[in-house]
């Protein structure tokens, strides 16, 4: 039986639909992985070329091993879970009101505003009962004013006492690596009972999840092991 002629420009419409609908599918796979690798780019670039750093610009680790990660706290039968910027302890003057930035990219989930400072009464039972152990509650009030910051790993950072946060700061905002958060304090402690700026200080947090519920760095390890771990984390030398 001869071929018609309308059979073979069907077959050839059929053939061009065919390599067409290739071609999409093709290209649809291609925009998919470029998609996958940009905002696997954007998350990289979020925290930042360097990994983590410090929150005090020119900071060095603290010196002494009670401001370390992991240093006893009897007050509350507890640990120290992060690090504690104080004094003339980690390189830099510790001072009311001097700028504390974001260690590495993310979105903001908790910047306390609004904070208020406990009266003397509420600050003395406080401390009564946590004597033998604190929950995440009583961590949260214990720690005064506080931004968290959740990045793209999975990691938190907790930025505690401070005097304030900076402007336009929310949950849900999103911040990069080294960009202004607030401001050194002494929030959650007696001294800001007494209206005072002394005893000024930065507790520094680093989660592996969520704050007070999984695992803080350093935990478990001695000081120096805290340290030399520390240096490898922050990029210090």
């Amino acid at each position: 039986m001869p071929i018609k002629p309308g059979w073979i420009v069907l077959a050839l419409v059929t053939l061009v639909a065919l390599w067409q609908s290739a071609q999409l599918s093709s290209t649809r796979r291609q925009v998919a992985g470029l998609q996958s690798e940009i905002a696997r780019l954007e998350q990289e670039l979020q925290k930042g070329p360097e990994g983590f750093g410090l929150p005090l610009p020119g900071a060095c680790l603290p010196r002494t091993d009670s401001n370390l990660p992991g240093a006893p706290r009897e007050y509350r039968k507890g640990t120290n879970p992060g690090f504690v910027f104080a004094g003339d302890d980690a390189c830099v003057p510790v001072r009311f009101g001097m700028g504390v930035v974001a260690a590495a990219g993310g979105e903001i989930v908790k910047a306390e505003i609004n904070h208020q400072e406990m009266t003397r009464p509420e600050f003395d039972a406080l401390i009564r009962a946590v004597a033998s152990g604190a929950s995440p509650e009583q961590m949260d009030r214990l720690r005064g004013r506080e931004v968290w910051i959740r990045h793209p790993d999975g990691f938190t950072t907790v930025y505690a006492h401070l005097a304030g946060i900076a402007p336009g700061l929310r949950p849900g905002s999103k911040v990069m690596k080294g960009q202004w958060i607030g401001r050194v304090g002494n929030s959650g402690t007696g001294s800001a009972l007494r209206g005072t700026s002394e005893g000024a200080r930065l507790l520094f947090e680093l989660w592996d999840g969520e704050p007070d519920k999984d695992q803080y760095f350093g935990q478990g390890l001695a000081p120096e092991a805290v340290r030399a771990r520390g240096k490898l984390e922050f990029g210090l030398p």
